[in-house]
């Protein structure tokens, strides 16, 4: 190969830079210089076209995906996957994005251990078909004077409580479940759902309540699911830690065996009830999937693990670096000119915004022509062509 000219590979990889996207960015806006505006600052408008509005303009063939996780036995609800924290360095400034969802959104398509399973986005009619019935032990246990108790559900193993995938962002870390040896108050209270519930009056006819964390308790080596209990006595306002250490001896519920170990705020008069209430479905292989509140919620509860395959659209990764490389060479014009259109209208330019506009659409279209290509390759179904007895019927009836 001669000096000063390119292989394929060679080509490809350039044009597979971020660098050039920013290249062609200063020219779309005329600002071939750093001190007109930074790299750092148009990396942040690609970062914001490409992970804001890409998904809301176009679903791309290409960001399509399978979404594959194992089910935890007794566990029923589990949040949409985050990125964790993503930073690169771009002339010399550090960058970096927060944890933010690994997928724009989920499809029909649902899988449990290869078997086809219902999917919903409809929580009433979610509900209609698995109702969230409350079982109450009114009379669980009774008051004799002091604060700890040990106390049995009416119904076991019981569907654990949640911290939905806000207050998981709130704790600096990309940890689902949260599991550790003491209640993290730092979550906020809109963001825990419970499940299991004791409630009793205490001397000064006060309602107390407590109730499970959706936090689990780490060290626990016996197989049994610990959740870790709080006192809700001003949920949703507020929650606070119930008073020493939870283990498993005290102020955490096995949801395996129904038995909770409670200590209340405070003294339960001797003879007033302490009633438990929680939420019980029969475990088994789940068959239907509720996508709500980006949790995804399975009934009935696995009894054990179990392959769960999704249909999804995932959000391409952050562009934090200009070494980083652009997934699909086919769109960098579009994202450059949907970048510089972000930054043209900011900008106030609107001279030149109109006159990109059309160019600006012509990208998009010919990325969105892609996917169509792609999409029309399936045929479409008929009663004739759905499943495989039909197909050799129509073989049969025709003399093949």
């Amino acid at each position: 190969m001669k000096p000063g000219r390119y292989s394929c590979r060679q080509r490809q990889a350039d044009i597979n830079l971020l660098q050039d996207v920013i290249t062609y960015i200063r020219r779309l806006i005329k600002s071939p210089l750093d001190s007109d505006i930074s790299n750092v600052l148009i990396i942040d408008y690609i970062n914001r076209f490409l992970l804001m509005d890409v998904d809301a303009r176009i679903q791309l063939f290409d960001y399509k995906t399978t979404y594959e996780f194992l089910t935890v036995p007794g566990v029923d609800k589990y949040n949409m996957p985050l990125y964790s924290t993503q930073q690169g360095t771009t002339g010399g400034q550090v960058q970096a994005i927060t944890p933010f969802p690994m997928y724009q959104g989920f499809t029909n398509v649902v899988r449990i251990n290869g078997y086809p399973a219902n999917f919903y986005t409809n929580r009433g009619d979610f509900n209609n078909i698995w109702a969230n019935f409350m079982l109450d032990d009114a009379t669980a246990a009774t008051g004799d004077g002091t604060a700890t108790y040990t106390i049995s559900l009416p119904q076991w193993p019981a569907v654990p409580g949640i911290v939905d995938i806000s207050g998981i962002v709130t704790t600096g870390s990309n940890t689902d479940p949260i599991i550790g040896s003491t209640l993290n108050t730092s979550l906020p209270a809109t963001s825990i759902y419970p499940c299991v519930y004791f409630q009793a009056l205490d001397s000064n006819g006060r309602n107390i309540i407590v109730s499970d964390s959706g936090q689990y308790l780490s060290g626990n080596t016996s197989g049994d699911l610990y959740g870790i209990l709080m006192d809700a006595t001003n949920m949703p306002k507020s929650y606070a830690a119930l008073s020493g250490n939870p283990d498993t001896s005290t102020n955490t519920i096995n949801y395996n065996t129904g038995q909770a170990n409670v200590t209340f705020p405070s003294n339960i008069p001797s003879g007033n009830a302490i009633s438990a209430k929680c939420y019980f479905f029969q475990q088994g292989i789940p068959r239907s999937v509720l996508f709500y509140d980006n949790v995804l919620t399975l009934r009935p509860p696995p009894d054990r693990a179990y392959k769960i395959e999704i249909d999804a659209y995932l959000t391409p990764a952050a562009l934090l670096a200009t070494s980083n490389p652009i997934t699909y060479a086919y769109m960098s014009e579009y994202i450059a000119r949907g970048a510089a259109r972000k930054i043209l209208s900011d900008t106030g330019d609107i001279e030149q915004f109109q006159f990109y506009e059309p160019l600006f659409r012509e990208q998009e279209m010919l990325v969105w022509k892609r996917s169509q290509r792609q999409n029309t390759a399936t045929r479409v179904q008929t009663i004739y062509s759905s499943n495989p007895f039909n197909q050799n019927y129509n073989q049969y009836s025709q003399g093949v």
